[in-house]
């Protein structure tokens, strides 16, 4: 199947309702923000408590000869999980071109909360084994195949509902990511703070799973209730969505995999901050999960702001200045850090490559939603993401864990960082000049 016309970015043009059906449009827009964030921020929130409490995690439940082994293995089991999202991006993003966005989106939540459940559960290494090691790698992996399809699938959904504004609404998918790491931070300082380590390791970190479990059914029973988006309904579904966006769409493809790395890097390295405050700067561990919240209010207040700045500008101009100043600033934000290792100077680092990332990051559904045509759009929204999210961002804690090993610098990040940011240059100029994206 092919389509003739390119999806160019323009807030106005791509929306399909008439005038008099805005406010109609517009309220179930907002109705479909709440539903496509709950699970969006269902996890992100599993994710990042996973990340925020891995030196705990690598203790339990990967036990080794040292402890930098130790959570070296616990990173991979982090890491790995993302193997299963391009899988997820198939299964799921196909399904959701061909049946429909609220069938995917309900099965990806229920897949969630079985891997939730299943962490909550699971016995550590001391009481069970190996055994242990692989059922939290299988529930990874669980949760790993349900987040391939679930970016897509919710962009697809808000992008859709929405009547105008688009980059608005689809914000709204970064600001739900941002209160999920805000509410990962919290519970990592809470518990940190009012715990002792014994009661940490006993049952304290499984905390953050067991309300990640008890919200998972509200996403599941709202989802299940809302109708389908009006611009999928109005189109010729495609019966080989996968086979369509390769015959057709490969190059857009490669340029969402470009620049979604950035924003997937930006992400993750607010992950790994707390562990790198903690092992390389000597900080204590309260202040290293306040700096991720600050990553966290910053990602949740300001991307419906950045969504309405890019209706009126283009995300990708934004974007570009964004990665543009990723590229400048990386390096000097990490000498001032590693040199003063102080709670100020983390603040203030993490203010910064907060706003950076957020101003990268709350346009880029948006931007990658107009590349692809509606028949294939979640196939190519699920796997550009999950692509890049897979080969760049989740091995990023690893990475950059490892990177620091070998070259004994902790300026690696920095390193890593920068290089991300150039290709995401690269690939937003492309996007710009070839598909006439703005």
């Amino acid at each position: 199947m092919s389509y003739s016309k390119d999806a160019v970015w323009d807030a106005a043009s791509t929306a399909p309702a008439k005038e008099a059906d805005v406010d109609t449009r517009r309220a179930q827009a907002r109705r479909a923000v709440i539903a496509a964030s709950i699970g969006n921020a269902l996890e992100w929130f599993d994710m990042i408590a996973y990340g925020t409490f891995a030196l705990i995690i690598a203790k339990l439940y990967f036990p080794a000869a040292s402890e930098s082994a130790s959570l070296l293995l616990a990173l991979a089991s982090f890491g790995v999980s993302f193997l299963m999202r391009p899988l997820g991006a198939i299964v799921l993003g196909t399904y959701a071109d061909r049946a429909g966005r609220k069938a995917a989106l309900t099965i990806s939540i229920f897949l969630m909360m079985i891997g939730t459940l299943i962490i909550v559960l699971v016995p550590t290494y001391a009481q069970i084994g190996i055994a242990a090691s692989v059922i939290i790698l299988i529930a990874r992996l669980i949760q790993g195949f349900s987040a391939g399809g679930e970016f897509g699938s919710a962009t697809a959904f808000l992008i859709e509902y929405a009547p105008d504004r688009r980059a608005y609404y689809s914000s709204w998918q970064v600001a739900s990511q941002g209160a999920a790491i805000l509410l990962a931070a919290l519970f990592g300082a809470v518990l940190n703070a009012s715990l002792t380590q014994a009661q940490l390791e006993s049952w304290g970190w499984r905390v953050p799973f067991i309300f990640g479990l008890l919200i998972a059914p509200v996403g599941y029973y709202i989802r299940r209730h809302m109708d389908e988006t009006p611009e999928f309904s109005a189109a010729t579904a495609s019966e080989s969505p996968l086979s369509d966006m390769f015959a057709g769409q490969k190059m857009r493809l490669l340029v969402t995999v470009g620049f979604v790395a950035l924003g997937s890097v930006g992400n993750y390295l607010a992950l790994y901050m707390p562990t790198y405050s903690i092992r390389q700067l000597g900080l204590p561990p309260t202040i290293g999960f306040l700096a991720t919240l600050v990553t966290g209010v910053i990602m949740t207040v300001g991307s419906p702001f950045i969504g309405s700045l890019a209706d009126r500008i283009g995300p990708a101009r934004i974007m570009t200045v964004a990665a543009i100043l990723t590229a400048v600033l990386c390096y000097p934000l990490f000498y001032l850090l590693v040199t003063h290792p102080t709670v100020v100077v983390l603040m203030f680092v993490q203010v910064v490559l907060g706003l950076l990332a957020t101003f990268y990051f709350a346009p880029m559904p948006a931007l990658m939603s107009a590349i692809f045509p509606v028949q294939v759009r979640t196939t190519g929204l699920s796997l550009g993401y999950n692509i890049a999210v897979t080969i760049f961002g989740g091995f990023a804690p690893f990475i950059l864990t490892w990177l620091i090993a070998t070259t004994d610098s902790k300026l690696s990040p920095s390193y890593y960082l920068f290089a991300i940011a150039i290709m995401a240059i690269v690939s937003l100029t492309t996007a710009r000049r070839e598909f006439q994206q703005r």
